[in-house]
């Protein structure tokens, strides 16, 4: 039976490797430079180990020596997207230092020649130059290359979240696998997270550390009060708007202070998440917004994924930031599947 193993560049926390590891994929490692990700990633990742190390600094030769003998080696990874993100627009998107993380990803397959790649980020970065090159240096190198803009709802997470996801192989045409879902069954916010016990603003479930919720100022709890769930500020009272959203150029963000919708997917979920005031983050009927475990569901992790040790504390920015970069581990486990069955295909 043909042996596949993979290493995951870029992993933060785990939610690629997890989607792998459940799709029947061993990872070897994941390779991150940031220390907070190390506990969550080892923790529920086993055997995968982490390396905190920049990916600039990483040769193909030495990944090549992490792979077991007689292996198909696959390489995954989603290079940091704040420079491709449609928030990070134009000239100021070149000078981001995370922008040549895309070119150490190829010079890395050009070193180790994996039998798969694959690489996941905002679908914007196909309109840059790096994409491009990365895309022909692919096929420069003898990869079959596939990619698809992947609209998460399709795939069984409750999050309208739209991600690129690219595949290369060497041994034949690979494209994702079929979606299951459509909007006749698309999963929701109910279901998700519907069953998770109430909170108010500022609480901690003691069942759950990570079940918590930030705080509110009076205005903003009075904020939340008058929130319909897909509602605006707009039907506010005059005295509870903004300032910033009453001039004309403030009018066009109506999705700040909002309140998610029982029946659809959530919004798509950002670093900041747990901040009522960052986006369409408040609880449907609870006055806050959604809880750091919340957060972490909405983007298909399991339900126990811990990402803090037990003696450690809560920082709402550090978890925050694991869980809205993270690739969801739902698809996570579709690139998986998709190259396990491409792999059984191509295995002789």
């Amino acid at each position: 039976m043909l042996k596949i193993r993979a290493i995951d560049l870029f992993c933060g926390a785990g939610g690629l490797t997890r989607g792998l590891l459940d799709a029947g994929i061993e990872v070897v490692a994941g390779y991150d430079v940031d220390k907070a990700c190390r506990y969550p990633y080892e923790h529920n990742n086993h055997p995968a180990v982490f390396k905190k190390k920049s990916v600039a600094n990483v040769t193909g030769k030495q990944l090549a020596a992490l792979y077991p003998p007689n292996c198909w080696r696959v390489l995954v990874g989603c290079a940091p997207c704040q420079p491709f993100s449609k928030y990070t627009q134009g000239a100021e998107a070149h000078k981001h230092d995370k922008w040549g993380l895309l070119y150490e990803f190829g010079r890395i397959v050009r070193g180790l020649m994996p039998d798969v790649v694959s690489m996941e980020n905002v679908p914007e970065l196909k309109r840059h130059k790096v994409y491009t090159d990365f895309h022909d240096k692919l096929v420069d190198l003898g990869y079959h290359v596939s990619a698809h803009k992947v609209y998460c709802p399709d795939y069984g997470i409750p999050q309208q979240r739209t991600r690129l996801v690219l595949f290369a192989s060497l041994h034949g045409a690979i494209s994702i696998i079929p979606k299951t879902h459509d909007e006749a069954n698309y999963p929701t916010v109910r279901p998700a997270i519907g069953g998770l016990p109430a909170l108010k603003a500022g609480e901690v479930f003691a069942g759950d550390p990570l079940h918590r919720t930030s705080s509110l100022s009076g205005t903003n709890l009075s904020r939340i009060r008058n929130s319909k769930p897909g509602g605006t500020w707009r039907e506010w009272p005059h005295e509870l708007v903004a300032v910033c959203h009453r001039s004309k150029t403030g009018k066009t963000y109506p999705s700040v202070y909002g309140r998610m919708e029982w029946d659809k997917p959530s919004p798509t979920v950002t670093t900041q998440f747990f901040g009522f005031g960052n986006g369409r983050f408040g609880h449907p009927e609870q006055d806050r917004a959604i809880s750091l475990r919340e957060g972490a569901v909405l983007q298909s992790f399991p339900p126990n994924y811990a990402f803090v040790k037990p003696d450690e504390a809560y920082c709402f920015k550090t978890i925050g930031r694991m869980i809205g970069n993270a690739v969801p581990v739902t698809l996570g486990a579709v690139i998986g599947k998709t190259i396990t069955i491409h792999g059984g295909r191509h295995e002789n």
